[in-house]
């Protein structure tokens, strides 16, 4: 992960801001020059000196193909610095302006917008098996700027060789941290039936609605799981949970249809470094990329825009296990834009299935008429 490596870099059209720029480049900062204009009169010459610092400047940022801005404090720089240059004068003092600029012009105003106006980009690792940017999606832009990620740029292999090189090997040989975070790997049931009240219910196939067996508590399954069915041989696997009756719904094969969606809704999105993405705000629809869990390969996918800053996400191909209060994880390119939590999901494609085959078979002349598919409207 590369979250704080986004610096703002003060170019004032001189050689020395311009070499800090090229430096911090290429030590692998995402560079963006911007330029102060704090200054509106002209020189001897009819000429404003200031316009043609901003040139070069600009110039530095297209030779090192960094972004560059511009910000304006030339009311700052008169009441903060210009006047009391003037009053200090008119006192019969000595001033130095340069002093009052840096704490009220350059480490106030230009620090101000420096940290609340350009975003950090959270990017995805080197190493991509152990990437956190999917844990990391729901993190505030204010803790991220201020956050560094030291081995973002390195793979795990890398990192044991360091730390081997450096008389750390009783670390070496541990295993990784699995399980909930801070509690570690337990068995999963007994340890939750440790804080929740059992609510027994059964195992019921989707397909012709027979009860194949008991269960502790539907909450303790997840959509796609194997369930784990006393007295049966073959596997079946989680494909819906009733929560009002509390029962949990299955079906055999792991590639059952009724396991395939391509439709989700998501809670409010929490987006990191543009809230929301411009593009998706001017057209209301974006393609991109999303991952629902740690390390599954990306989904492209068309995000809807709600008014609410909810989102609907419309898989390009129908993904396996979809599960509500899970996070839909967005990425585009190596970014991670952020994520939402999945509140709603649409049809499965059993359900579908289904829908095309009542059609298919509904009698001529029926006074309800011909069934439909079921539409987008998701199920709760």
């Amino acid at each position: 992960m590369l979250a704080a490596r986004h610096v703002v870099c003060a170019l004032s059209g001189g050689v020395d801001s311009a070499v800090a720029a090229l430096l911090l480049r290429r030590r692998g900062y995402q560079v963006t020059g911007v330029f102060m204009k704090n200054w509106d009169s002209l020189d001897e010459h009819g000429v404003c000196a200031a316009d043609r610092d901003c040139e070069d400047a600009y110039r530095v940022c297209q030779v090192l193909d960094i972004p560059f801005h511009q910000v304006s404090y030339v009311k700052e720089y008169w009441n903060e610095v210009f006047s009391d240059f003037l009053n200090e004068y008119e006192r019969g003092r000595t001033p130095n302006p340069d002093i009052v600029c840096n704490k009220h012009i350059k480490f106030s105003c230009f620090f101000r917008y420096a940290v609340g106006n350009l975003a950090v980009k959270l990017l995805q690792a080197a190493d991509s098996f152990k990437d956190q940017t999917f844990f990391l999606s729901q993190v505030s832009q204010d803790a991220l700027r201020r956050t560094i990620f030291p081995l973002g740029g390195l793979t795990k292999d890398f990192v044991k060789k360091i730390a081997a090189e450096n008389r750390l090997h009783h670390v070496l040989q541990k295993k990784e941290s699995m399980g909930i975070c801070f509690v570690g790997k337990r068995n999963f049931e007994h340890f939750i039936l440790q804080y929740l009240q059992p609510r027994p219910g059964k195992f019921i196939s989707i397909e012709d609605n027979s009860v194949l067996g008991t269960h502790k508590g539907w909450f303790l399954y997840t959509l796609g799981q194997r369930a784990k069915i006393s007295g049966l041989r073959e596997p079946w696997y989680v494909v819906e949970k009733d929560a009002a009756k509390g029962d949990v719904l299955v079906a055999p094969r792991t590639d059952h249809p009724a396991l395939y969606r391509d439709l989700l809704r998501t809670s409010r999105v929490h987006w990191i470094a543009e809230e929301p993405p411009a593009p998706l705000v001017r057209d209301k629809m974006m393609e991109c990329h999303f991952r629902f869990r740690h390390q599954m390969a990306l989904v492209p996918c068309v995000l809807t825009l709600n008014q609410d800053g909810t989102v609907w996400v419309t898989a390009v191909k129908a993904v396996r296990a979809l599960a509500l209060g899970q996070f839909a994880v967005f990425y585009k390119g190596d970014e991670c834009l952020g994520s939402g939590k999945i509140l709603r999901l649409g049809p499965s494609a059993y359900t579908l299935q289904k829908g095309r085959s009542r059609a298919r078979v509904a009698p001529e002349g029926s006074s309800e008429g011909p069934s439909k598919d079921p539409g987008p409207c998701p199920t709760p």
